[in-house]
């Protein structure tokens, strides 16, 4: 199961894996990576990549511990002309294909003024990432899905090219078999090659792709860098808040039903995840100005933290 990987890689102090959507963000999104996203996208996508441009948006501390609409998915625009969005959700959400759309139109829609021509609309591209199995489309054994507007009768005609959704599942990797592999395309095995170095990305990558080897040395460059250390734990805390609250209902309209010791277990896991946080902080000489930011602890919690060492 997801949640539990993510709650052993919590409990090693290690948050710098490419499934964490912070980390995830970093790799792909930042500016000088694009050779790596490009090869990336080139292992998703039917039509070659030769030109990205990345909307360098940056992430704040405050938006690690939140999930507002877009915060940590990658904007690009590839080839001048295609707008795309790229997501890795590791927040276990009942409505996710909703909110794919709601993410698909958003982006659309945003290239045009009031009273232009429609168009002006670029082609559109949603890519999202998941690590848990999606209730509508649990039956589908194929971990990379394409989907696009088309007549359902004969299912050949596509209304329109604009629109254009892929959802990769890591977690269907785990039924692949080997004659499966043996005979899918050399594109969808670089494809493969890249989803089990995204699930995988704490053991070394023992392939030839020169983009991957990048990915990971970019990795291990986080791994150094105590800032993104802690950054990227926060985060994980903040996913492992999450899918337990998802996982018990309370994003689900059940709050009523279910008990308070649930919550206050919850609640208990969560300032212990903060007080780890806070421990690693204070030995690297951060301020407790900052910890409480980072944190959500009161001064006198980060105090007493340092007392008790």
């Amino acid at each position: 199961m997801f949640i539990s990987s993510l709650e052993r890689d919590s409990q090693r102090c290690e948050a710098i894996f490419a499934t964490n959507d912070y980390v995830f963000k970093r790799l792909f999104g930042r500016k000088g990576n694009e050779d790596i996203t490009i090869d990336l996208l080139n292992s998703i996508l039917s039509d070659k990549i030769v030109e990205i441009s990345l909307d360098e948006n940056p992430i704040l501390e405050k938006d690690i511990k939140d999930d507002k609409i877009g915060i940590l998915d990658i904007k690009a625009t590839i080839n001048k002309d295609v707008s795309t969005d790229i997501e890795m959700q590791v927040v276990e959400k009942s409505d996710i294909e909703k909110r794919l759309l709601f993410y698909w139109s958003k982006l659309y829609i945003k290239g045009i003024e009031s009273g232009e021509d429609y168009s002006v609309l670029n082609k559109t591209i949603c890519i999202l990432i998941v690590a848990y199995e999606l209730d509508n489309l649990e039956e589908l054994k194929n971990y990379h899905t394409e989907w696009k507007i088309i007549e359902t009768k004969y299912r050949k005609t596509v209304l329109t090219p604009v629109f254009e959704i892929h959802i990769i599942n890591l977690r269907k990797l785990e039924i692949l078999k080997k004659e499966e592999i043996s005979i899918i395309s050399p594109k969808d095995k670089k494809l493969l090659e890249w989803c089990k170095f995204i699930k995988n990305s704490n053991k070394k990558y023992e392939g030839e792709n020169e983009m991957i080897k990048k990915a990971q040395k970019e990795l291990d460059k986080m791994k150094q860098d105590t800032r993104e250390q802690m950054l990227a734990e926060l985060r994980l805390k903040y996913i492992l808040d999450q899918n337990a609250t998802e996982k018990y209902g309370f994003n689900r309209g059940f709050k009523e039903g279910i008990s308070r010791g649930i919550e206050q277990g919850i609640e208990q896991g969560s300032k212990n995840k903060s007080h780890q946080i806070a421990k690693k902080m204070l030995k690297n000489g951060v301020k407790i100005n900052e910890i409480k930011e980072y944190t959500g602890l009161s001064e006198k919690e980060i105090e007493s933290l340092n007392e008790n060492d």
